[in-house]
């Protein structure tokens, strides 16, 4: 078994190396690309409509190229003491950047990813095949109804990176939806959120004020112009039932390529400036990005 393992991953990295040119399919969410990284031989960004969505490294799955995904792994990393194993939920697959992550960096961990875009799945899983030593199950389905057949208390980290025509969905930001990941959550367990908004960042005090009606411990990891509501871009929410490696995270965050800074207790309530937390009544999909977004 270990030899024909060994053969098929040869087979699947010379398939990669001769084929060092885009890959482009429609699939629900609009057209997808897969654009081959020039510098690492083995590593693509997924596009969609032109937006990047997930970088991955099938040579390296613990590098992490985007900067949300960065914060998001440092979460991940403070999540357990190194190695352990987790019980993890991803609402929004990519590429599985993340759960490649973890399979690397916490070997016999249980993943479960709810993508709704299955001819993105398949895409996917085409092109850049997960390991299959890796306890990863994909299910393609709206991200709250998965979430909704996960059994009470399963989760140590549910990852929410979910996007549909670069917003998130509206039924994904609400104080029901998070009432949902926190009945998957086991005690202690967290929640991670990428959210993206730009200036005046009534999206991102709206769920943060969400988030606080439900979980006692709140932090935000964004670059600092984002924070001063100067461009659009992604901030990373944790929130759990009890106290977040708040220290260790600013550290991290602190010393990333493109430095970033972390809020947490008075200073976060302060933000929110008195909004109002969402429900399925009112919500909203998060605000579309500038066109010179991602120029």
């Amino acid at each position: 078994m270990a030899r024909r393992g060994a053969a098929r991953g040869a087979s699947d990295r010379k398939r990669s190396e001769r084929r060092q040119e885009t890959v482009s399919a429609p699939v629900d969410g609009g057209l997808a690309e897969l654009v081959p990284d020039r510098e690492r031989p083995r590593a693509w960004t997924l596009l969609l409509d032109g937006a990047p969505q997930s970088h991955v490294d099938l040579d390296d799955p613990a590098y992490l190229s985007f900067e949300y995904q960065r914060r998001l792994g440092h979460v991940i990393d403070l999540a357990a003491p190194a190695g352990r194993p987790l019980q993890v939920v991803h609402l929004g697959g990519g590429a599985f950047t993340l759960a490649r992550y973890i399979a690397a960096s916490r070997p016999r961990s249980t993943q479960q990813i709810v993508e709704i875009d299955a001819p993105l799945v398949q895409l996917v899983r085409r092109e850049l095949p997960l390991d299959p030593q890796a306890r990863i199950r994909v299910r393609s389905a709206d991200a709250r109804a998965g979430l909704g057949r996960i059994q009470d208390g399963w989760a140590d980290l549910v990852i929410a990176d979910v996007f549909g025509g670069a917003r998130t969905p509206a039924h994904l930001t609400s104080v029901e939806f998070l009432a949902e990941v926190r009945r998957v959550l086991k005690p202690g367990g967290q929640y991670a959120a990428n959210l993206a908004d730009g200036p005046p960042l009534a999206h991102l005090r709206g769920q943060i004020a969400t988030a606080a009606a439900l979980f006692p411990e709140l932090a935000l990891a964004a670059d600092p112009t984002v924070w001063r509501g100067r461009r659009f871009g992604n901030a990373v929410l944790v929130a759990s039932d009890l106290p977040i490696a708040v220290a260790d995270l600013t550290r991290r965050v602190a010393s990333d390529p493109h430095p970033g800074r972390v809020e947490q207790g008075r200073a976060l309530a302060d933000f929110t400036g008195g909004a109002a937390v969402v429900t399925d009544a009112g919500a909203k999909p998060s605000p579309a990005p500038p066109p010179d977004a991602f120029s």
